[in-house]
């Protein structure tokens, strides 16, 4: 018996000491060789450790080392808040608010004498029936939750407060009951099990749309029973040919699906203002037969589209586009300057062709591949971008023919709010919904890596996100966003957020200077 508990001994003694020993001496050798990274060369064992803390950094920062208010592009409460809104519905928090009121920013203006519930102009029928998770014990090592069925109000315009887009100029106007929607997000960026969820989700809590993106309109996007803005990039995916030219023919396919409301021309992106790209790994051949190109390449679209080469030209594009789909059609930029803007607006005006709707995205906004010196250097935030187009077409008595979509970071209802107040009509949102199906910013979209199954076509690492999970926190999410809304709207003394005005924004600078944004606008530009 003793024999073979010293056998036994010893076999740990090696594997635990002999065997990470050898392996240690042989990587030392080979690092000592090798002539790639100079730090291995003189120091093989340390070298290793700092490459693998390096390697975890951005989970370090994340989870440990950045406090609440300080992770990029969102930062922890902002997470917490998606995460919440989609489980529980909920919108509270304790103590108080950890915002650094001492920096500069936006603040929502609060009335003296606050709108009265019962006066907002707020639809709450038919009653939204969802799943909800209710914590039964929440300690430091014991958590216990259920999911049980539950009915949520909608929070939707009443009928005087509807968009439409397209009103006067298709036969098929696009009426919109809601001011939240998904932002482009293509399948092949995104996998099917993630669209399928948003689709179905967004479905389930009414008055909004999602956007195909311009990897073109998919089956998953139609699973559930929601409105679909398709976005056509230059690449013209689902509306080509096979020799990549457009095609009128596969237009009018897609204009004939009734769940399909609107186009949207995407002349720019945010985080990428050249034209797409998708990895050829994650171009599986279902996504190609939907792009109509070859599978397991990679896809670069064109940074512009080769219709139209100006400002006239694609608004006779886009005409084109109402009358033969005889839906409503707008376009997406990402504004350089407010000289090429107002050389846009100036030529609306003098053609008297104006789009249904421009959505105006920052250059915060968020991708699933850039490359570092776009996402990060070109195109104006959102806050800077809206003033100024709206500005723009109030300037040339346009404002009132046409609707702003805002995108870029507006994933809480105080920053929707501050949209609003600058210019927006509706908003768009991609990463806050991503994050409702489960994305914990792992910020390797682009790999087709994506560790819980959002951003990749992967099957095998789709597996993690449960559709029928997923697709309530997406619903809960954007109804508790409308909730949001409504509350914001009542705090500054009007009945609706399709209310908010420039009027009910201040910008407080850091020595608690406080201003109009019109003063704040004229003192940055003096």
């Amino acid at each position: 018996m003793e024999t073979i508990l010293i056998s036994i001994v010893i076999a740990l003694l090696v594997l635990v000491i002999v065997v990470p020993l050898f392996l240690i001496l042989r990587m030392s050798v080979h690092d000592k060789k090798q002539k790639e990274h100079s730090v291995l060369r003189n120091y093989p064992i340390l070298g290793k450790a700092r490459y693998i803390i390096e390697k975890m950094g951005p989970e370090l920062r994340q989870y440990l080392f950045h406090n609440d208010n300080e992770g990029k592009p969102f930062n922890r409460r902002e997470f917490e808040f998606v995460n919440i809104a989609g489980k529980y519905n909920s919108r509270m928090v304790g103590y108080g608010s950890e915002r650094d009121f001492e920096k500069d920013g936006f603040y929502v203006s609060n009335s003296m004498f606050p709108t009265h519930r019962e006066d907002l102009k707020v639809v709450q029928e038919p009653k939204v029936k969802t799943r909800l998770y209710k914590i039964d014990e929440d300690k430091l090592f014991s958590r216990k939750e259920h999911r049980e069925d539950g009915e949520i109000d909608p929070y939707l315009l009443t009928e005087e407060n509807h968009i439409h887009l397209g009103k006067d100029t298709v036969k098929k106007p696009f009426e919109i009951s809601g001011i939240v929607g998904q932002s482009a997000m293509s399948f092949g960026s995104l996998g099917d099990h993630a669209i399928t969820a948003l689709s179905k989700g967004l479905g389930m809590a009414g008055g909004t749309w999602m956007n195909t993106g311009e990897g073109s309109l998919s089956p998953y996007h139609l699973k559930g029973d929601v409105d679909i803005i398709m976005q056509i990039g230059p690449g013209l995916f689902g509306v080509r040919t096979k020799e990549g030219e457009f095609s009128w023919e596969e237009f009018k396919k897609k204009s004939r699906i009734d769940q399909v409301k609107a186009f949207e021309l995407k002349l720019g992106q945010g985080a990428k203002t050249r034209g797409g790209h998708v990895a050829a790994k994650k171009v599986t051949k279902e996504i190609a037969e939907i792009r109509d190109v070859e599978p397991h390449k990679d896809i670069d679209s064109p940074n512009r589209f080769r219709q139209f080469d100006d400002v006239k030209g694609l608004l006779e594009f886009v005409q084109q586009l109402r009358e033969v789909g005889e839906k409503p059609v707008g376009i997406k930029i990402v504004v350089g300057s407010e000289e090429e803007v107002e050389d846009m607006v100036k030529v609306m005006s003098e053609e008297q062709m104006v789009p249904d709707f421009i959505t105006v995205d920052g250059g915060n906004g968020g991708t699933g591949a850039s490359y570092y010196e776009l996402a990060a250097g070109v195109g104006l935030p959102t806050f800077a971008a809206l003033p100024l187009v709206h500005d723009l077409l109030t300037k040339y008595g346009l404002r009132e023919r046409t609707h702003i979509i805002a995108s870029g970071q507006l994933i809480t209802p105080d920053k929707i709010a501050m949209a609003l107040s600058l210019g927006a009509d509706m908003v768009n949102i991609a990463r806050g919904f991503m994050m409702s199906v489960g994305c914990i910013m792992s910020e390797v979209c682009h790999t087709n890596n994506c560790p819980v199954g959002v951003a990749t076509t992967d099957p095998e690492l789709q597996r993690a996100l449960d559709i029928e999970e997923k697709k309530y926190r997406t619903c809960n999410y954007v109804v508790s966003l409308r909730a949001g809304l409504f509350n914001m709207a009542a705090a500054a003394g009007i009945d609706s957020p399709t209310k908010f005005e420039r009027k009910h924004i201040r910008y407080k600078e850091a020595l608690s200077n406080v201003m109009t944004y019109k003063e704040h606008k004229e003192k940055t530009v003096h």
